[in-house]
């Protein structure tokens, strides 16, 4: 069990790739907060862990919402103690043809993608970084999920290759502000 006792909150983990990474963390060992816009697919996906013989908890989140964010991640700590991953999983994807795209949809890509990364992120360090290095020297572990996008274009996907794209430098500062922390 690679994550015994470690707590990760992963956003948009009630279904697809989220849910997959929540259920194979729980195999792992770690307690889990299932953070998404749906709270019945959240509350149910960590029934499923909990059926497993796994900790879990289901938050409502919308990742775009600075209170949302920040009272789901006050909620982990208070269920679990503490807070060592946050997996940064939320996403949606609209296809469209740039000079077509409209600015509401490719705003509405960025805040989920970005400045839900974003307050996810902030949320996540402020905890790890009152709580301190364990005796291994681990303070946390902040993760994006990427995509081909992260480094490759492709047509009708503008917002999203950029918010992938933006992700990637988002990631470098965090590896270095965090570093002194313990925080990769």
């Amino acid at each position: 069990m690679r994550l015994k006792d470690k707590v990760a909150l992963i956003t948009g983990a009630a279904s697809g790739i989220g849910k997959e990474i929540a259920l194979v963390y729980a195999r792992e060992g770690a307690k889990v907060v299932i953070a998404d816009l749906n709270q019945q697919g959240a509350d149910a996906a960590a029934a499923e862990i909990k059926a497993m013989g796994g900790q879990a908890i289901g938050v409502a989140m919308d990742v775009t919402s600075e209170q949302q964010v920040d009272e789901g991640t006050a909620k982990a700590v208070a269920a679990f103690g503490r807070l060592d991953i946050m997996i940064s999983n939320a996403g949606i994807q609209i296809v469209a043809p740039l000079d077509q795209f409209e600015f509401a949809k490719w705003k509405q890509l960025m805040a989920i993608h970005l400045d839900g990364a974003f307050l996810t992120t902030r949320a996540a360090l402020r905890q790890m970084y009152k709580q301190g290095r364990d005796a291994s020297g681990f303070g946390g572990s902040i993760i994006y999920m990427g995509s081909v996008h992260s480094k490759e274009a492709s047509k009708l996907k503008a917002p999203y290759v950029a918010a992938k794209h933006g992700l990637i430098g988002l990631c470098k500062v965090v590896a270095k502000e965090g570093a002194e922390h313990g925080v990769r």
